[in-house]
């Protein structure tokens, strides 16, 4: 890293995913008032509802929706009413 680049409160914070209870760290310069301690060490703590851990994307949860079958069975049952 380049020096005198950051900002100078660009330290170690500690982001906890309140759905699934993962925490992880990475930097950045985010207030936070509330600490945890992990290994040993106290970090900042910021609590998140939803990370890439809980995401249903990201963990191939999500449910895909066939919407051109469903609209193309609306049309076939309903469609001839409106072409009066």
């Amino acid at each position: 890293m380049k020096k005198d680049i950051h900002p100078s409160n660009y330290r170690e914070v500690a982001f906890k995913d309140m759905s699934n209870g993962e925490t992880f760290i990475t930097r950045s310069t985010v207030a936070s008032k509330e600490t945890i301690e992990l290994d040993g060490v106290t970090y900042p703590l910021v609590k998140l509802e939803i990370t890439s851990s809980s995401h249903p994307f990201f963990t191939g949860k999500q449910k895909l929706v066939d919407t051109a079958g469903r609209v193309d069975k609306f049309m076939s049952r309903y469609g001839n009413r409106i072409k009066r």
